[in-house]
């Protein structure tokens, strides 16, 4: 396995919640409510108390933020000149953190609708933004199939263009990361791409993720530690944390490990309860910087929850929930299920039910009726969650 000071030694630049009291029982949790027979006190007329979820009709999911709808739009309509317009931007700002999500939406939507995306290759095919994309589509194409690693050597050409032409922009190097972890390549050649990534930004939030999921992946593999391993992950986090900016996203990079560990199969405790709350935790105070319904910190506050579940911390799982607002994300839940939406919504209706019931932390309590085929989204700790294709 990698040993993680052969991350950690490059990740080192010196560096210069109030609880809900009330309860909206509709949908889901109003029904759980009445046949489990628990009515909070307070009811309204109309079985309302407000507890500041937003509607279930009113959540969406991935949606995008006021800089990426529009290029959306645009590129539904075949027009290219958004997309472009929005990447170069990103570029000449060093945006790196925001045109990492913008060029993973452009290649997601590029799979379904890609003429806008072919005429922008026809037009700029130099362009760093264009082999950007392309190496992204490249990747994510054959990502889910079961020969991805002999399939995706076939990206190789188009991760190299975008490193290649790609020249302070470290997104190219989180590509290759992505790549490289799904090819399985060698520690050593992972390393080699590490160097080049923070050698650009040394506290890029996905290429932290990529090396994160680099170590983890090792968790399962034949012959490893698998405690060791997770022990390992959350060394590389929390150490990558504590070096990170007051308000980065690396600063959730130990709830990730959390949730690693949490979803993996194994066969007794190997991280403590409190590193585990710890995690949690820190995550918590990243998030309450961030503005109710953010869609900027969205899919960590997703993450979150899904691990608050796991610990059955309710209350602050609840609490997460109101700062989501209307923001799902396919991440994490689509691990569970073809329907990230409805999985994220059926576990909002259960943490809503057991913070209604009274229920302290750790308690498991009722829970509301399961869809027909669904997954138990409160299972024990040691069961796993299933592997999705946008794991990268």
């Amino acid at each position: 396995m990698l040993r993680l000071r052969a991350l950690l030694r490059h990740t080192r630049p010196s560096r210069n919640a109030p609880r809900l009291a009330g309860f909206v029982p509709h949908g889901l949790a109003r029904d759980a409510l009445a046949r489990n027979g628990l009515v909070p006190d307070g009811l309204v007329p109309g079985g309302f108390v407000p507890d500041g979820l937003v509607p279930d009709d009113e959540v969406l999911l991935d949606a995008p933020d006021g800089r990426l709808s529009p290029v959306l739009a645009a590129a539904g309509r075949g027009e290219h000149g958004p997309a472009a317009a929005l990447l170069a931007g990103t570029r000449e700002a060093a945006e790196w953190e925001a045109r990492d999500g913008y060029v993973r939406r452009l290649a997601l939507f590029a799979r379904s609708r890609g003429e806008w995306f072919e005429a922008w290759c026809a037009a700029a095919p130099d362009s760093p933004d264009v082999l950007l994309v392309g190496a992204q589509l490249a990747v994510d194409r054959d990502w889910a199939s079961p020969a991805r690693a002999e399939l995706l050597r076939r990206a190789a050409p188009s991760v190299a263009a975008a490193t290649a032409g790609g020249g302070g922009d470290p997104v190219p190097w989180r590509i290759a990361l992505d790549h490289a972890r799904g090819i399985r390549a060698g520690h050593a050649a992972f390393e080699r791409l590490w160097v080049e990534a923070v050698r650009r930004a040394p506290h890029h939030y996905g290429c932290h993720v990529a090396a994160l999921r680099y170590l983890a992946g090792a968790c399962g593999s034949e012959g490893a530690s698998r405690a060791e391993c997770h022990r390992e992950c959350f060394d590389f986090a929390e150490r990558a944390a504590q070096d990170a900016l007051p308000g980065s996203l690396v600063q959730a990079l130990p709830v990730r490990a959390a949730h690693a560990y949490l979803t993996a199969r194994r066969s007794g405790p190997a991280v403590p309860r409190e590193r585990l709350d710890a995690a949690a935790d820190r995550a918590l105070a990243l998030s309450a910087g961030y503005a109710p319904a953010d869609p900027w910190p969205a899919e960590v506050r997703n993450l979150l929850v899904h691990v608050l579940v796991r610990l059955r911390r309710w209350e602050d799982a609840l609490e997460q929930l109101r700062l989501i607002g209307p923001c799902a994300t396919s991440f994490p839940w689509e691990r569970e299920g073809e329907d990230p939406l409805a999985r994220f919504l059926h576990v909002r209706a259960g943490v809503r039910l057991r913070v209604a019931s009274g229920l302290p932390p750790g308690a498991g309590g009722p829970r509301p009726t399961r869809p027909r085929g669904a997954r138990d989204p409160y299972p024990p700790g040691d069961r796993t969650g299933r592997s999705g294709p946008r794991d990268h």
